[in-house]
C-alpha cells in the first residue's frame, strides 16, 4: 500500500498545483500487521477460510497464479474438486488434502482390472 504526501501550493484550495508522489508506508500507521509480522508460514492462497463454503465457491480459489521460474505463467487452484464414488463432488485442499489428492491421482492410473496404466 502506498501513500501519497501531497506538496501544495501557497493555498489549501488549489488542487491545480497539487503534485503526489509514491513514498514508503508508515507502518505505525496500518491498522492490521502484514503477513510478514503475523508470521504466517503460508501462502494467501493456503488459508482455508474461516465459514464453511460451497464446492463450487472453493472451486474457484486460486492459490497460484504467477510466472515460475521459466517465465511460464502458472495457475494453482487452491482446492481440486473430485467426484466420489458415489457421485458427490468433493473439493480436496491442495496442502491439507495433498496426501487424498495423491491416491485420487493413483486410482485415475487403473485401468478396469486394477492394473496400474502408464500414459
Amino acid at each position: 500500500m502506498q501513500i501519497f504526501y501531497s506538496c501544495k501550493a501557497m493555498t489549501e484550495n488549489n488542487q491545480e498545483n497539487q503534485i503526489n508522489q509514491p513514498v514508503s508506508e508508515d507502518t505505525h500507521l496500518r491498522e492490521e500487521p502484514n503477513v510478514k509480522e503475523r508470521n504466517l508460514t503460508a501462502n494467501p492462497g493456503d488459508v482455508i477460510a474461516e465459514h464453511p463454503q460451497s464446492v463450487e465457491e472453493k472451486a474457484k480459489q486460486v492459490a497460484v497464479d504467477s510466472p515460475d521460474i521459466t517465465g511460464d505463467h502458472i495457475t494453482v487452484p487452491t482446492y481440486f474438486v473430485v467426484d466420489e464414488p458415489d457421485g458427490e463432488k468433493k473439493a480436496l485442499h491442495h496442502v491439507k488434502d495433498a496426501e487424498e489428492i495423491s491416491d485420487v491421482i493413483r486410482q485415475a492410473r487403473l485401468d478396469e482390472n486394477g492394473n496400474r496404466v502408464w500414459w
